[in-house]
């Protein structure tokens, strides 16, 4: 049964090569049931042999009344390995007659539908005891409960794995009820918690021995999680740079640096157009897998603003200033949207739109001085730093070593390497584009806006404010609806799938994050609106935590709850947050003491855990609850002015509300001086003495 456990990968995302000039993904005629879907991942499949279904009403019920099994697979349109698995299986009239003859075959976007994914994902860890990737390959009874699952197969080896499971259904059908069974009881019992009703304290010593043992987790010299391969992980240094602010902690402190400093120099950063690759190969930052998603750059973009605030390095200003170039030019709908991600493929070559040789960078910097400096600067020999005498663009030498090297200032060296990466971008610019999955996800979306935030928090870049607001309004106008409940995606004017608990949580923060930056009130209301909606269709009285997917939903064979934090936060510890910060500002004490309980249900997890890196977003509300927010208030005509001196510095613990006049919010009342602008330094809603400056507001707040 389990004999081809060897056969799993690991996560692997690149892309199909069926893209045309302008990396717009190009489709085939239709031939089976996915036609009428907006997903780019389900669209590729479309004309595959294999009678593919989307998930829904009509694919189970047929599997119910033909009493097949379902064969299910997973992917999304970066992922290389699932399109490697298309061409030699999915498009293969043998193997699609076999599929089509035994199963109900359903194809599923894991970014459109990620609690389909969560589930069929558990039951591939379960049943093989190794790591799963993509594709995401199971097998189940017509009720949905699955008895395996996989990842990619060859050919000969997938028509192996089939034929086992039509010969067991055949013969041994018992044998498939067992499996079933005992994997669908796994997967239920799996994420479970219960509610802690002791008198749980949270203090400033248990914080501290988090934040010691998180940094036993952390490469001290390369930067990141020691080894490979390597994921930035943002929601990590989020809470280190805050920790390492707060308790004036050297190594927390270097620990950020030394990783973002890493990544801004290494290979995982696109030198000449911006942005972010998802994660490197090797344990230097310098092979990137190529592929570019949206939520990464988002967070990254968080990250190097927030810790410029605090540092001031010009190299993190310059990333920023960069991607959010890249996001403009390449991944913004007109409306306002942010598409979903870029594919590492071109021409079905991984990095090929990305690397250079020697020879094609000697025929575009013809001038000797100019091409030998760049070639210096970013470690580019006629051998190459990869595979095939390619060369990955990537620093090791600091601006100061090159420039004493080649006789020049360092001013005259950017010069000199900003007018080079000019003609290579122009030059790049004419090769065959990466994929675009051009598809809008609400919780990815919010992860760009606050970004965005940040990014004007910290540069103070009027159009980071325009971008946005627009994208704000965006989600309001076509994701929120009239009775704020939330829908997940956006395409071609569709916008079908019910929201997650990611999508509210995440959406909570941005708005609320928006209010910061712009005292506009409504973005708090529409956070509360949709924290109110969250609470009434996702929270579990049993456990004081909020379930995945909303009570409306047609029910899987689990309600599952997500507790760890990853690549992105997860959306328990996300909306925590969220109603914590949230319910600081409307004065909201059930909101506050709901979060509060999310946390006590989880302190014993994240205070005892040898890698409380995997819960780090809730080691943030942590150090929320051990030294609770600064109120700043900031009243009167000056307000914008003032405002923004303010936000140029890094202020983890705090939040700033305000306004020309008091407004409504409870915590701004009695503040309004006629004629004067005044700075409200508060906590727990006790104000010390005003002040007019900035200057003498900051050390309030130590």
């Amino acid at each position: 049964m389990f004999k081809y456990r060897f056969l799993l990968l690991g996560i692997t995302l690149v892309t199909i090569a069926c893209t045309s000039q302008n990396g717009k993904i190009q489709y085939g005629e239709h031939s089976n049931h996915l036609a009428n879907e907006s997903s780019p991942y389900l669209l590729q499949h479309a004309n595959n042999p294999v009678d593919w279904y989307p998930w829904g009403e009509e694919a189970l019920q047929k599997a119910k009344a033909e009493n097949k099994m379902i064969l299910v697979s997973i992917g999304y349109a970066a992922c290389h390995w699932c399109h490697v698995m298309e061409h030699e299986s999915f498009e293969d009239t043998l193997v699609s007659k076999i599929m089509n003859e035994h199963f109900v075959n359903i194809k599923v976007d894991r970014e459109e539908r990620p609690d389909i994914d969560d589930i069929y994902m558990t039951a591939c860890h379960l049943a093989t005891g190794k790591s799963c990737g993509w594709p995401l390959n199971a097998f189940a009874l017509p009720d949905g409960r699955p008895v395996w699952a996989g990842t990619y197969f060859p050919k000969n080896q997938w028509l192996d794995v089939m034929n086992t499971f039509i010969k067991i259904r055949d013969e041994e059908p018992e044998k498939l009820e067992k499996y079933a069974a005992q994997l669908t009881g796994s997967i239920t019992a799996g994420e479970q918690i219960a509610i802690n009703i002791t008198d749980q304290s949270f203090s400033k010593d248990t914080l501290q021995k988090i934040g010691t043992t998180f940094l036993k987790n952390i490469d001290l010299k390369l930067g990141g999680r020691k080894g490979s391969p390597k994921f930035p992980m943002p929601n990590n240094y989020e809470f280190l740079l805050s920790f390492a602010h707060q308790y004036d902690d050297d190594e927390a402190m270097e620990a950020v640096t030394i990783t973002l400093d890493n990544i801004a120099n290494g290979g995982i950063y696109d030198h000449l157009g911006g942005g972010f690759a998802r994660y490197s190969t090797d344990a230097k930052w310098k092979v990137p897998h190529f592929e570019k998603m949206l939520y990464d750059n988002g967070q990254l973009v968080s990250l190097y603003s927030n810790a410029y605030q605090l540092n001031k390095n010009p190299l993190y200003k310059s990333r920023v200033e960069e991607t959010l170039a890249f996001i403009q030019r390449e991944m913004t709908h007109k409306s306002g949207g942010f598409y979903s991600s870029l594919d590492a493929d071109s021409e079905g070559e991984e990095g090929k739109f990305y690397v250079w040789t020697k020879e094609e960078i000697d025929a575009i910097l013809t001038d000797e001085q100019e091409n030998k400096v760049f070639c210096d600067y970013y470690e580019v020999t006629k051998r190459g730093n990869w595979e095939e005498h390619k060369n990955i663009l990537h620093r090791k030498k600091s601006d100061e070593d090159i420039a004493k090297k080649h006789d020049l200032s360092v001013n005259d060296l950017n010069e000199l390497i900003n007018a080079a990466k000019g003609k290579l971008f122009n030059e790049r610019s004419k090769r065959i584009r990466p994929g675009l999955d051009d598809k809008i996800l609400t919780s990815w979306n919010a992860l760009m806006l606050k970004g965005y935030v940040d990014a004007y928090k910290a540069f103070g870049n009027p159009e980071y404010l325009k971008t946005a607001e627009k994208n704000a309004s965006f989600l309001v106008k076509e994701m929120i609806q009239n009775d704020n409940r939330l829908n997940r995606n956006y395409k071609d004017g569709k916008s079908v799938i019910n929201a997650f608990l990611d999508d509210y949580a995440l959406t909570i923060q941005a708005f609320t994050a928006l209010y910061e930056v712009t005292f506009d009130e409504k973005w708090l209301y529409k956070a509360n609106d949709l924290a109110e909606y969250a609470i009434d269709h996702f929270f579990d009285e049993k456990t004081a935590m909020f379930n995945y997917t909303s009570d409306i939903d047609p029910p899987l064979i689990a309600r599952k709850k997500e507790l760890s934090d990853n690549v992105i936060p997860g959306s328990n510890s996300a909306i925590a947050r969220g109603l914590f910060i949230l319910g600081t500002y409307l004065y909201k004490n059930d909101f506050i003491d709901m979060s509060s309980q999310m946390m006590k249900n989880m302190a014993g997890t994240i205070s005892t855990t040898p890698q409380p890196n995997f819960y780090s977003n809730w080691c943030s509300l942590y150090s929320n609850l051990v030294n609770p927010p600064y109120e700043v208030a900031i009243v009167g005509n000056d307000v914008e002015k003032l405002r923004n001196d303010l936000m140029r510095n890094y202020l983890p613990n705090a939040i700033l509300l305000g306004g020309k006049n008091e407004g409504t919010l409870e915590l701004l009342k009695d503040k309004l001086q006629e004629g004067m602008t005044m700075i409200y330094v508060c906590q727990n809603k006790v104000c010390k003495l005003p002040v007019t400056e900035v200057e003498k507001a900051l050390p309030l707040m130590q």
